[in-house]
């Protein structure tokens, strides 16, 4: 199984040992970029700068260690965030 498809179904900042979606918890996909296929818990809202999008940290982005990917929820499917591209 490569990476790509080891990360499809888990949590986003979960501990690797307990990535499975939690029951009562609401989720959104990330779709594109160094986070696809991970779910972002977003039963609380996301913390979002004000644009709507959210920042995450990645250590697989463009900008290797220390990176963060960019994420937008979809217009007419806020279960979805697509991948806006990689910040230092």
């Amino acid at each position: 199984m490569d990476e790509t498809e080891f990360m499809k179904g888990r949590v986003y900042g979960a501990d690797h040992e307990d990535a499975s979606p939690r029951p009562g918890r609401v989720y959104a996909e990330l779709v594109g970029g160094p986070l696809d296929g991970l779910l972002l818990d977003v039963t609380d809202g996301p913390p979002r700068p004000a644009a709507g999008s959210v920042v995450l940290p990645t250590e697989i982005g463009r900008h290797g260690p220390g990176g963060r990917a960019l994420y937008a929820p979809r217009a007419l499917d806020p279960s979805r965030f697509d991948w806006q591209g990689d910040i230092p």
